[in-house]
Order: C-alpha cells, then sequence, then structure tokens
C-alpha cells in the first residue's frame, strides 16, 4: 500500500494584487478567466464578473456561477457584440451600456469586497470605442493593492499591455466552426 502524497498549499510572502490580460483570436479568454474564478473559489476568494459585450444570448457561466453563490457575482451588462451578427442596437446604446458597466467596475473596485474583478470582452469595447482608453488606464492604475484584475477580450491595447504583469494570448489553431459546426453549450457558451 503507498503512502498518501502530502499536499501543500502554498502562500506568497509577498502577496501582490496581478493585472492579467488575455487577449488573441483564438476560443478561450473568457473560459481562461473562469477557469482563474472556479480556482479562486476553492481558495475563498470572492469575485466579480463584470461582461462588457454579452448580454443577449445566454452563456452557461451566468447559471453556473450560481452555483458558487455567496463567492461569485456576475454582471452581464452588454447588449451584445457591437457591429455582428445583426445586433440591434446602435453603438451610441453599446457605448452607454459599456459606461454603465466602467462605473460598476469602479464601485465593484472601490467596495473592498473582491479579490479577483474579472473585466471579460472589455479589450474589445477599448477597440470599438465604447470605453476610452484612458477609463481602462485609470481602472488599472487605480485598482487596490491586493486585489487582481483580469481583463479578457481580442485586441488588447499596447499601452493596456505595459501596465500588465501576466498577459496571456490564445492563438487560434483550428476552429470547429470552420467545418460548418454550430457552437455547443458547455463548450462555446
Amino acid at each position: 500500500m503507498s503512502k498518501p502524497i502530502k499536499i501543500e498549499k502554498l502562500v506568497p510572502k509577498q502577496p501582490h494584487g496581478l493585472v492579467v490580460i488575455i487577449t488573441g483570436n483564438g476560443k478561450g479568454k473568457t473560459t481562461s478567466a473562469m477557469g482563474m474564478v472556479l480556482r479562486a473559489s476553492g481558495h475563498g476568494l470572492k469575485s466579480c464578473i463584470i461582461q462588457f459585450m454579452k448580454g443577449d444570448l445566454y452563456t452557461g457561466e451566468w447559471d453556473g456561477v450560481k452555483m458558487l453563490a455567496g463567492l461569485v457575482e456576475l454582471h452581464a451588462t452588454g447588449m451584445g457584440f457591437c457591429g455582428i451578427q445583426g445586433n440591434p442596437y446602435s453603438h451610441a446604446e453599446h457605448r452607454a451600456s459599456a459606461q454603465a458597466a466602467i462605473e460598476l467596475a469602479q464601485a465593484k473596485m472601490a467596495s473592498g469586497d473582491y479579490e479577483i474583478l474579472i473585466l471579460d470582452e472589455i479589450n474589445n469595447a477599448l477597440k470599438l470605442k465604447l470605453v476610452d482608453l484612458q477609463q481602462v488606464l485609470e481602472l488599472i492604475k487605480g485598482k487596490p493593492a491586493l486585489m487582481h484584475l483580469v481583463m479578457t477580450g481580442r485586441n488588447a491595447h499596447p499601452e493596456v499591455v505595459e501596465l500588465a504583469d501576466t498577459v496571456s494570448e490564445v492563438c487560434e489553431v483550428k476552429h470547429a466552426y470552420q467545418k460548418d459546426i454550430e457552437p455547443q453549450p458547455g463548450i462555446d457558451y
């Protein structure tokens, strides 16, 4: 009979709130951020997720995070993806929604209630001029020292990348849509 493996819990000598960027054209940016939420929940850390673009089509994380009640809060503030897939809302309506999401992010950041704040698709919102570069830079520079700030979406701005501690680029090698396979629940949304 083999001996059980001893599992250690690491504790950093110097806790540090990180700025993490997950960008690129591949699938899995939001999924990676959600994985961080799951991992953080295992440590008893509280997370807040603000989705800047999603909001008009159901996605499984909305109900999935309810199972982590008390540790995770999710706000789908978007009106869908601006300018694609027949989205009916004007740029001005999308911008107003994204500006409300910026205000919500500032409030959640200032509350002191969360160890992790995820700004899902904020890079896209910046690229589409729904939020301004200065607003995003102020969020990064104004985050509490021990809060982790995770920002997802394609086309991360170079100035945002420069301020980040960790940047990952998700690269598409191939995707099922190239075979005309529809998006699948639990994998794509």
